[in-house]
């Protein structure tokens, strides 16, 4: 997991473009499902996850984000079992038992308001997450309920992607 992205606003505005803006700005999707892919072992590229979303919902995908639901379309075309939820008193259960999960939720601060996505693993400690602060360095410690992480930041609108390896 030596390749994974911490950090979306590390990204040059020039690499790795996500429909007209850049990956910083709203990349998130795409790195969530990427950063979801390594934990599970895979290798995919940017560019490869990219191209699919871009083609998946053309002119959405990328210049406005990600849809909440592409990772969990994105996931189960290529043959993962996914489970999907927005009742958080499940999102614990489900991430348990699931080899990754993506998070979405949206976070309001003064007069910003947005939408995010970050994988999250289940580790022998609890929660961690993957890109979810702007300032990230490495994996985030949520904690043992990603629940309360959500209710203790005030986040809302969320919904969990939990994803099984189809190799197993």
């Amino acid at each position: 997991m030596d390749k994974m992205i911490y950090c979306q606003k590390n990204i040059p505005k020039d690499k790795w473009r996500y429909g007209f803006r850049s990956s910083a700005a709203t990349g998130c999707g795409w790195i969530a499902t990427y950063n979801a892919l390594r934990i599970m072992g895979y290798s995919p590229t940017p560019r490869m996850v990219i191209q699919y979303y871009e083609n998946q919902i053309p002119v959405f995908n990328g210049n406005t984000g990600t849809f909440v639901l592409s990772p969990a379309m994105f996931f189960k075309q290529f043959g993962f079992p996914v489970r999907v939820t927005a009742k958080r008193k499940d999102f614990d259960r489900i991430a348990q038992h699931s080899d990754v999960s993506i998070l979405y939720f949206w976070w309001k601060k003064g007069i910003k308001l947005g939408a995010h996505f970050v994988a999250v693993q289940n580790t022998p400690k609890g929660f961690v997450g993957y890109n979810t602060y702007t300032n990230s360095k490495g994996p985030d410690y949520y904690g043992k309920s990603i629940d309360e992480f959500i209710k203790n930041k005030k986040y809302f609108g969320a919904v969990l992607i939990g994803i099984k390896d189809r190799r197993k």
